[in-house]
């Protein structure tokens, strides 16, 4: 998600917002459950709104 300056949030962000954390996505993107995020030129893992609301939608899935 962008979060105003048009940068992107990091894993540990999204995790925090979607109520996971950042090891559960890296698990759910190893087993194939969500898609491979973004990375930057780093190589971190980065998140946008779009991805964020992917999470979202998979994690309630799981825990309704």
């Amino acid at each position: 998600m962008e979060n105003g300056n048009g940068s992107f949030l990091t894993i540990t962000e999204a995790a925090r917002l979607i109520g996971v954390s950042s090891k559960t996505i890296i698990r759910w993107e190893k087993a194939g459950k969500v898609k491979r995020s973004k990375r930057d030129f780093r190589g971190w893992r980065v998140f946008d709104d779009r991805d964020l609301k992917k999470l979202k939608a998979f994690r309630e899935t799981i825990f309704y």
